[in-house]
């Protein structure tokens, strides 16, 4: 007897989309009461604490013709499946309420608690900012503004992994040059020297542990993975990074502290070793914008030539502002300076970066631009000028949350690379795409 209302309700949804105007317009009447009375078998099941067949009713409101009626299925399914601990479900069906209806600001809501729940506290922090991006009432804007404020609920283990299928132009950054210039006349640059093109697959996962020192701090240690992996095995790359420090609250201002060691190979051999440090401060400017700082100490152990051991400095200047509800830009600035053993490896760069994001129905589409300049303190012995260089990049992504499967969705990732270089070792062009499986919330 359950499943009568939610096979009318079905049947009426095809009536409504297939029939001629006059049927349709009856079926949309008896549809919009029947679609009542599946709301409240729903409403009664969850009061009995029959939670599977208030699923299964709001499972098929959500595809009812009505924009409105979905809308209102998904949020009070998202609720039931939250309620239930799906986290990661409830989060989903959020979002995708919100492709469909962008100005649905009490799903932002409801998407920043649940992301906050899950750990994602930079996720829900957009998400509060996409609500003040939008016209609210005093009172609301209020509760937006305590939620920000108040938000410290964050998961103490957790976790992220990505997986990605990625030709690359360029593996190894190489030149496409014939000769090297040198003191001595140019040289030859042999095949193995020049740039190689490879499809590889790259990975990403980092594990996270917090433990709670108060109510305002947390002591955060963090594994995190990277890996490029070929069939050119000489070519492979990976990092592994633990790290650990405390994060607390100083007013509306947040300050992680940490301390680590990373590890990189190269063609499966030990490369470097690093032992880091560093402060990362971020703070509101506005309901609508968060600037962060971050300064980083490093000492650099080169497994492979010790001229280029050496320390590294580095600073990170960055603003995101959500221009709407559906949109957003990130500016960066960042400049890092490297002392090395030999004067000749050592360096000077600064960076400067845009960053912007859409959502178009449920896709997101990301574009950036990034411009830097680089500048060697002395010239190589075997290089008649000093290092002096000039980066850019452009990137263009696409999420399809469309094409969902669980929580996870397909990703397409497109860079452009240009280094311009006085050296032709360092000159080198890439372009790199990357297929990937990403979370879809």
């Amino acid at each position: 007897m359950r499943t009568r209302p939610i096979i009318a309700a079905l049947t009426l949804a095809i009536l409504a989309r297939t029939a001629g105007s006059a049927w349709a317009s009856e079926a949309k009447r008896s549809l919009r009461a029947t679609a009542a009375m599946v709301f409240q078998l729903a409403e009664k099941a969850e009061t009995q604490g029959d939670r599977q067949t208030a699923e299964a009713a709001y499972r098929a409101l959500m595809a009812d013709p009505s924009p409105d009626i979905r809308a209102e299925a998904r949020f009070r399914l998202g609720r039931l499946v939250a309620a239930a601990g799906r986290m990661s479900e409830a989060a989903i069906l959020l979002r995708q309420l919100i492709d469909e209806k962008p100005e649905a600001q009490t799903a932002r809501l409801e998407l920043a608690g649940l992301l906050a729940q899950i750990g994602d506290e930079d996720g829900a922090l957009r998400q509060l900012r996409a609500v003040r991006a939008g016209p609210l009432p005093p009172e609301v804007a209020r509760m937006v503004d305590r939620f920000s404020e108040a938000l410290r609920a964050r998961k103490p283990f957790g976790g992220s992994f990505e997986v990605a299928f990625a030709p690359d132009s360029n593996i190894n950054r190489a030149t496409r040059s014939d000769t090297l210039g040198t003191v001595l006349g140019d040289f030859d640059i042999s095949e193995d020297g020049k740039a190689k093109s490879g499809t590889g697959l790259a990975v990403r996962t980092q594990i996270y542990r917090r433990i709670g020192l108060s109510d305002r701090a947390t002591l955060l240690t963090r594994l995190s993975g990277t890996g490029d992996f070929y069939k050119q095995k000489d070519f492979n790359q990976a990092a592994l990074d633990l790290t650990a420090g405390p994060e607390f609250e100083l007013a509306r201002t947040r300050v992680s502290l940490e301390a680590g060691v990373t590890q990189r190979w190269f063609g499966n051999k030990p490369y470097s070793r690093q032992f880091h440090g560093g402060a990362t401060v971020a703070v509101p400017l506005g309901p609508r914008t968060l600037a962060r700082g971050s300064l980083n100490l490093s000492k650099i152990d080169n497994r492979l030539n010790r001229l280029q051991d050496g320390r590294d400095y580095s600073l990170q200047l960055s603003a995101e502002l959500a221009l709407g509800s559906r949109s957003g830009i990130v500016a960066t600035l960042s400049g890092d300076r490297f002392s090395a053993r030999d004067p000749g490896y050592s360096t000077k760069t600064w960076r400067i970066g845009l960053q912007g994001w859409r959502d178009l129905g449920r896709s997101t589409i990301v574009a950036g631009v990034q411009y830097g300049q680089l500048g060697a303190d002395e010239r190589l012995l075997l290089f008649p000028d000093k290092r002096d260089e000039s980066y850019r990049s452009l990137s263009l992504g696409f999420v399809m949350r469309g094409l969902s499967v669980g929580q996870f969705a397909p990703s397409v990732r497109v860079t452009r690379e240009r280094n311009r270089s006085n050296i032709e070792l360092y000159d080198y062009k890439r372009t790199r795409t990357e297929f990937a499986i990403v979370r879809s919330f």
